[in-house]
């Protein structure tokens, strides 16, 4: 099951442990939020395969989150496509932490204060694994995408800009 046993468990682990899905947590040395990019090289792993968690606010009003990998950049129109809504903007970075219990750099998709409808960029479903937040800046969870995707209630879909 989870591979964390000293570290102090945070809302997302506490969830995943609740629902049984397994992940590894895994921890990095920082002083504050770093890139996804440098994030990825402090754990080791390669940043095709570890993912950022965007809180978007769609016309409408509503909320929705994507996860992309942490190189790629969000493609507002496919973003605002895939949640039905005529355009999204990103959330503004001082609405992160009243609205999801999370601060930039350590939101996790799995765990906020409300579960907002969740889409995760299709290149996910060709990983065994990837990395997402653990809900803190410096913590990063493996986990099977199709765990994360039930654990969320998440859908797959086409989100990056085209390079």
């Amino acid at each position: 099951m989870s591979a964390v046993k000293h570290l102090s468990k945070t809302n997302a682990l506490r969830i995943l442990d609740s629902l049984g899905v397994p992940y590894e947590a895994t921890e990095f040395e920082t002083d504050g939020a770093v890139s996804g990019v440098e994030a990825a090289s402090r754990i080791g792993a390669d940043e095709s395969r570890v993912y950022k968690t965007l809180v978007t606010v769609g016309k409408s009003g509503a909320h929705y989150v994507f996860v992309i990998p942490v190189a790629e950049e969000l493609d507002l129109k496919k973003a605002a496509a895939a949640a039905g809504e005529k355009n999204v903007s990103m959330l503004l970075s001082r609405l992160l932490l009243p609205l999801t219990g999370y601060v930039h750099g350590g939101c996790s998709p799995v765990g906020m204060k409300k579960q907002f409808p969740t889409f995760i960029d299709e290149s996910a479903v060709l990983l065994e694994s990837i990395f997402v937040s653990g809900g803190r800046i410096g913590l990063q969870i493996k986990i099977s995408p199709d765990d994360l995707a039930g654990a969320v209630e998440a859908k797959f879909t086409a989100l990056c800009s085209e390079r």
